[in-house]
């Protein structure tokens, strides 16, 4: 089992010293969100081959490794252009997750819930482009069900997967998401089985609590989605259920801190996270 940390809080650590940095708060793997000087949010990579190679040996040198590369792209949008530079931009992603010998990558389905018919299409388009690059590099993608994409549900989201029919191809469980995909940690873990290769562990508050006004949302009717990313005990979700239901299946993939809400006490947060981790599995049987 890989425990990651998710370095968003950190991101403006310099790339070459960010190995160093997540070494010192007693991680071993990082998983590589999105940063500007690297692979932005849905834009094209803006690392060179040097710097790819500079930060490989940086990864060494710390004795940490990228447990997975987590790239956004839009690439099940509705504007068909917007798709087709999503694929370009995958494909640089790709090759610099395979010259840094990354073997996992993480991404969402992303499209548009409101016309999920044409999202799918859109998405199988790429994919059609993309799994052969993903076998020849031999590198595995783990998709999530993510607030506002075309599905959003884990129980679809892993029928989808399923369709998919790739050896290369898993599911991810986000916990911050837990009440957005069916509020169902260990239903959605268990019908998952094999397919659950990757686990985002952060806290979240339920938005539909209080008769759904936990939360009050202006304009009245608005689509936006709403949760967060807290320290493990911050929020609601069920933590307890959820590590039993990894046990219960045996999960060995990667565990992921993915906190955000808290840049001012990153490192803090990011060493509660790992102790907290270790807490709940000192439990497994």
């Amino acid at each position: 089992m890989k425990i990651a940390l998710d370095p968003y809080m950190i991101r403006n650590t310099p790339l070459l010293e960010l190995p160093a940095v997540v070494a010192e708060l007693g991680y071993e793997w990082i998983e590589l969100s999105p940063r500007e000087d690297f692979i932005p949010f849905f834009r094209h990579p803006r690392v060179d081959d040097g710097t790819v190679a500079k930060f490989r040996k940086a990864l060494e040198g710390a004795g940490v490794g990228i447990s997975s590369m987590l790239p956004l792209f839009r690439w099940s949008g509705p504007d068909e252009d917007a798709r087709q530079a999503a694929v370009r931009y995958w494909k640089r992603a790709i090759q610099i997750s395979a010259d840094l010998g990354v073997t996992s990558m993480i991404s969402e389905f992303n499209g548009r819930p409101e016309d999920p018919d044409h999202s799918e299409a859109q998405f199988w388009k790429s994919m059609d482009e993309l799994l052969p690059l993903f076998e020849r590099e031999g590198i595995h993608l783990a998709l999530e069900p993510h607030p506002d994409d075309f599905i959003e549900n884990g129980y679809d989201a892993i029928n989808f997967i399923r369709g998919i029919n790739h050896p290369n191809v898993s599911f991810l469980y986000c916990a911050p998401h837990t009440f957005h995909i069916g509020d169902d940690a260990p239903g959605i873990i268990e019908y998952a089985g094999d397919l659950l290769t990757h686990v985002h562990l952060a806290d979240a508050f339920d938005h539909t609590a209080s008769s759904g006004n936990r939360y009050i949302l202006n304009p009245p009717g608005t689509p936006a989605r709403i949760h967060q990313h807290l320290n493990m005990g911050e929020g609601e979700v069920d933590f307890g259920e959820l590590f039993r239901e990894l046990d219960a299946a045996g999960f060995d993939g990667t565990l992921t801190a993915c906190v955000f809400a808290w840049e001012e006490k990153a490192k803090e947060s990011s060493v509660f996270m790992r102790e907290k981790i270790g807490e709940y599995l000192a439990t497994w049987k």
